[in-house]
């Protein structure tokens, strides 16, 4: 195991004087991160590649959060926007994704002291040191980091930062539906037959859907927002069907909740076993996908189940596996990761989705996400690897010791704390229904 150096190693360099942070992704971790720093003077630009800020998820604008109001603002965010005016939502509704980006995420992004930092349709492509792969070492700590953008022009430039926090999130990589974690045999052929998580089905992906057979895999939250979405589609579309296609032999994570502290989710997982038992959703489980082929009304699914070969006919595939974190781009950063979840090594027993739950990690900050590359960060969703267990609190939590690490206050960066609802479980929800908490 690497070992890291948690003593302060605040860096003084000529070479880094003067250069901001870099905050990859302006979601809601990327814009907490964004407000710390606001409050402790120090200079960033946050780069993200949609056209507005929080555009991931804006994209799932239509579903609704688990968790209410109270659980899901930013304290050093609250504190800034609360000398504008701001109104705070009613701490006690639970948004959809849109209201969390118009009532709170847009009005953030639009301070002068943020917006005027944010640029966007700016995909980072990669993150280096100046001059330097990850194989030198010797006076790696004091050069600037070197960020490669893709931009929305098409043009590709470079920047330099002294720190970097990663907090672009999983959104834009989900799993592959393929069961080895692959994407199937057949995929290219049948692309155009499959969406991806958390599709508007009885919004602007209504045509789509309507008088169709979907199959949905996945055995998440997403799935089952998707899955209830369709089987309303179905009582308004003559002809609309749906199968839930899962590879476990139960839905464990949306189907057992049992006492649930979050009202949203525990009537998400009782909508989902009304639906079932009364055949409005059709359930095919023990499914290991191995290939996809293209047929005159849609797309055959190949497989197994239970050890013997299988196939599942659709119009369309709703892929809601999950997702993963996008490391390419890290290819020249010196990483210390899990080798099951990919979250950061300190970090991943305590995120282990088959012992923890989201109520049951343990707040976390900067000595847990640190890298063997000194002054570069991962946070939010992104931290969590493949563990579905993300809370939006958490990752505010994260940040604020990550820069009050980078600001030389120890005592602050150390001093981590998650304060928890009455119920003394999940404090917050996340960013996106594929978590435990949203």
């Amino acid at each position: 195991m690497t070992l890291i150096d948690l003593s302060p190693t605040v860096l003084r360099s000529p070479r880094l004087d003067g250069l901001p942070v870099a905050i990859i992704g302006s979601g809601p971790i990327g814009l907490a991160a964004a407000a710390n720093l606001v409050e402790r003077g120090i200079d960033f630009v946050v780069y993200e590649a949609g056209d507005t800020a929080a555009s991931s998820l804006a994209s799932w604008g239509h579903i609704r959060l688990f968790s209410p109001w109270r659980h899901l603002i930013d304290p050093a965010a609250r504190r800034l926007l609360a000398t504008t005016g701001w109104t705070e939502p009613d701490p006690g509704v639970a948004p959809y994704g849109a209201q969390l980006v118009d009532l709170y995420l847009a009005p953030l992004a639009a301070l002068p002291e943020i917006r005027s930092r944010i640029r966007t349709g700016s995909r980072v492509q990669a993150v280096t040191r100046q001059g330097m792969d990850r194989a030198r070492s010797a006076g790696r700590s004091s050069v600037p980091f070197q960020l490669r953008l893709l931009h929305d022009s098409g043009e590709t430039t470079e920047v330099l930062a002294r720190a970097v926090i990663d907090a672009s999130g999983t959104y834009s990589t989900p799993n592959p539906i393929g069961s080895n974690g692959l994407d199937p045999l057949g995929l290219a052929e049948v692309a155009d037959r499959i969406s991806p998580a958390l599709p508007d089905v009885l919004g602007r992906d209504r045509a789509r859907f309507a008088g169709r057979h979907t199959v949905v895999v996945g055995a998440g939250h997403s799935a089952a927002n998707t899955l209830i979405a369709l089987a309303k589609l179905a009582r308004e579309e003559n002809g609309t069907t749906v199968t839930w296609l899962i590879r476990n032999d139960t839905a464990s994570r949306v189907s057992a909740i049992g006492d649930d502290e979050l009202p949203g989710r525990a009537s998400l997982a009782d909508r989902m076993r009304r639906l079932i038992d009364s055949g409005a959703i059709g359930v095919v489980d023990g499914f290991e996908i191995e290939g996809v082929a293209r047929t005159p009304g849609g797309v055959a699914i190949a497989g197994s189940r239970r050890g013997a070969p299988a196939s599942v006919d659709a119009d369309v595939i709703v892929s809601a596996t999950g997702f993963r974190p996008d490391l390419g781009m890290l290819r020249e950063i010196r990483l210390d990761l899990d080798d099951i979840v990919e979250a950061p090594r300190r970090l991943a027993p305590m995120i282990d989705p088959n012992v923890h739950s989201c109520g049951t990690v343990e707040p976390h900050g900067f000595a847990e996400l640190q890298q063997p590359e000194p002054n570069f960060f991962i946070a939010g969703m992104k931290s969590y690897g493949r563990a579905p267990t993300f809370l939006l609190a958490t990752g505010y939590e994260q940040v604020r010791s990550i820069v009050a690490w980078l600001d030389g206050d120890h005592a602050g960066a150390s001093a981590v704390k998650l304060v928890l609802p009455a119920t003394g479980v999940c404090s917050a929800g996340d960013a996106g229904s594929q978590s435990c908490c949203s």
